[in-house]
Formats: structure tokens, C-alpha cells, sequence
């Protein structure tokens, strides 16, 4: 998959689970490439379009933990229950060296999970894993 293709696919994905979830259940999403040496943001959607590139990796931390010692495919994704503001609840493999790390910067995934809505609006955020592991972003 292209970065055209994959930033769309996100979007529309997107979308889909906020109108499943009836309000927004991620307000903010980056897609990165990240690499041993450096790092690079391919897109950003959200309130902290000003600042987030600063609290980035800070952000992620709670992700990293739940991820670290694992090895994921692409297509695999993974929560981080307790993140709270402006850490990163959730992430999907999407590519060899690309990623999609999704929040909301109200709740975090254990009180997004609170919410029986989250059963359907987390069907759109499965079949978009599924879509990078049949397609990665390239």
C-alpha cells in the first residue's frame, strides 16, 4: 500500500469507529515510520498539530511497554489500557518500519472499553489491521 492509500484507509477507518462509538473515540492519530536511527511523521490528525512532534516519544511510552519483547507482524496491534491525556492508547503495525499509534486524549482504553459501543466501533479498527497485513504501507 501506498501512503496515499494507507492515510485513507485511516481516515475512513476512522470514521467509521467514531460513528460506531456515537462521539469521537480517537481524537488524535500520527502514522510514523520509525527506525533504529531516526524516526519520520507521514501524517498527523488531530489538537496538538502545534506540539505533538516535541512529547512524542514521551507519548508512546505506555505503548512501548505493553509492546516491548514483542515481536509484531505487520497487522498486529496492541492497546495501552492505562494511558492517560496525551499518551497513545493504541497501535497498529502497518508496514515493515511503519506504524499508526491512535488516542484519545479525554479517556483511556480501559474507560473506552467501559462503554458497550466500543464492542462494534473496534470492528472498523480490526479490519483496518487486517488491511495492512494483507497490504503494507511500503
Amino acid at each position: 500500500m501506498n501512503l496515499a492509500d494507507a492515510r485513507y484507509a485511516v481516515v475512513l477507518a476512522i470514521s467509521r469507529m467514531n460513528t460506531l462509538y456515537q462521539k469521537p473515540l480517537f481524537d488524535e492519530w500520527v502514522l510514523v515510520k520509525l527506525a533504529r536511527s531516526e524516526g519520520a511523521i507521514l501524517a498527523y490528525e488531530g489538537p496538538r498539530a502545534d506540539y505533538y512532534q516535541r512529547r512524542f516519544k514521551t507519548d508512546i511510552a505506555p505503548l512501548q511497554v505493553e509492546i516491548e519483547g514483542r515481536k509484531m507482524a505487520v497487522g498486529d496491534f496492541e492497546f495501552a489500557p492505562n494511558a492517560h491525556g496525551a499518551h497513545y492508547d493504541a497501535c497498529i503495525r502497518l508496514g515493515p518500519a511503519a506504524y499508526l499509534f491512535c488516542n484519545n486524549i479525554a479517556k483511556s482504553m480501559n474507560e473506552i472499553r467501559d462503554d458497550p459501543l466500543w464492542l462494534k466501533a473496534q470492528e472498523p479498527f480490526v479490519a483496518l489491521a487486517t488491511a495492512f497485513r494483507d497490504d503494507p504501507l511500503e
